[in-house]
């Protein structure tokens, strides 16, 4: 919705945002394909292709979120355009209704067993899809790694956002766990290697929070700005630190818990699942750690 919100023109807002805003539909976003890393997007291999009024597009997607609810409606699909560009410019994102002819949600992917439905994440294939030339590409032919680069960066911060909210929730439950259980003749929260775990989660947890309250300040301010310049350090810090946490303090509830905390009993399981996966969704770890240090070269003073 946000890529619309800032960059479709009045008719696509009209077709696809407003019922979006209403609740009536779903979308998905086409980025990640299973032959190539995508981690470096100049790496994708679908094909956007301009024939006169038309175009055509042809690919294979998979962990594209959303396309497995029965209300999708819309896939934001990025592509390449013109392979004779600059690496940057090559890539254009169109929209494409997901009842287009050669459209196909050819299987769900479950995340360590979990089907994540009704959301779900599909392998989708496009085969010579057509779609009108008019109202078709988003912020214009060539732009969308820039306009998928505005997407990435207040998306990350809304899953390191979430992160400390499941961080929250597992140090709840094995504080909870904790007082109730005894173990050796007296409560886990009488030994001391459960208050030193208790401890170090709380500290953990506090500490990325303001990390991404100072990366959301840092977007914030900078809107209107060069973004990508100004933000992408704090944002590459945050997504780097947020899933690293939220594993750590997950799996100190599951210990915490026993054999309760990997079966279905609790939502330990599903909560380690989630935060596991998100230090690959988005950018994986490496990808981060390497942004973060070269901007932090770059800006040495010695």
């Amino acid at each position: 919705m946000e890529l619309l919100l800032r960059f479709g023109t009045e008719e696509q807002k009209r077709l696809w945002l407003d019922p979006l805003l209403d609740g009536t539909i779903r979308s998905c976003f086409g980025m990640t394909e299973p032959e190539v890393a995508s981690s470096d997007a100049t790496n994708l291999q679908s094909t956007i292709t301009i024939a006169r009024a038309q175009l055509k597009v042809d690919g294979r997607k998979w962990w594209t979120s959303g396309a497995m609810d029965p209300r999708c409606r819309l896939c934001l699909f990025l592509g390449v355009s013109d392979p004779t560009a600059e690496r940057h410019r090559r890539h254009s994102i169109v929209l494409i209704p997901m009842d287009a002819e050669g459209v196909e949600v050819e299987r769900s992917l479950s995340v360590y067993g979990f089907d994540d439905a009704p959301h779900g994440h599909a392998e989708v294939a496009f085969r010579n899809v057509h779609i009108p030339l008019k109202d078709s590409f988003l912020l214009g032919q060539g732009r969308g790694f820039e306009a998928a680069q505005r997407r990435l960066g207040p998306g990350r911060i809304h899953h390191c956002m979430r992160l400390v909210g499941m961080a929250e929730r597992a140090l709840e439950l094995q504080v909870k766990r904790a007082e109730e259980r005894k173990a050796f003749g007296k409560e886990l929260a009488k030994h001391g290697m459960m208050l030193n775990s208790i401890a170090d989660a709380r500290v953990k947890i506090e500490q990325v929070r303001l990390l991404c309250l100072e990366a959301s300040r840092k977007l914030d301010s900078s809107r209107g700005a060069n973004e990508s310049k100004t933000t992408r350090k704090w944002i590459a810090m945050i997504k780097l630190a947020a899933p690293r946490m939220a594993c750590e303090v997950i799996d100190g509830a599951i210990q915490a818990h026993g054999g309760m905390g990997v079966c279905q009993d609790t939502v330990l399981a599903r909560l380690w699942v989630q935060a596991r996966s998100l230090r690959i969704a988005d950018g994986p770890d490496e990808v981060h750690a390497e942004t973060m240090a070269k901007l932090e070269i770059g800006s040495s003073k010695l």
